[in-house]
């Protein structure tokens, strides 16, 4: 089972889940406004795609912060501690494939390619 983690009004979440719906490809959604983020999932994305990757510092949740905040984010602790409270900074969506596979963003081609 494919597992799609986002925020139900971000435009890529929207195009994403439209994708996999429109491929009948089963998945299920977990709701990060809803349901946090889990921490065991944190630690293996990080693990899987690093930090960086999954910090989204173009949107705005990243905007937002103050200047110290932001700064404050320099290695795997810190953006791991910065996601577990405010989790509009992680980069959309997080996909944990059916193989446990991850991937972090939303493009077509890679969603064809590793749903066959």
């Amino acid at each position: 089972m494919i597992t799609l983690y986002g925020i139900p009004n971000c435009d890529t979440v929207k195009k994403a889940r439209a994708w996999l719906t429109g491929h009948a490809a089963a998945y299920q959604f977990h709701d990060f406004k809803k349901e946090g983020v889990p921490p065991a999932q944190l630690d293996a994305w990080m693990q899987a795609v690093g930090w960086e990757t999954l910090l989204n510092r173009k949107g705005t949740a990243w905007r937002k912060l103050d200047a110290a905040a932001q700064a404050a984010v320099v290695d795997a602790a810190s953006a791991r501690a910065l996601v577990l409270t405010q989790a509009s900074i992680i980069k959309r969506p997080v996909v944990v494939w059916a193989d446990g596979a991850v991937s972090v963003g939303f493009k077509p081609e890679d969603f064809a390619r590793r749903c066959g």
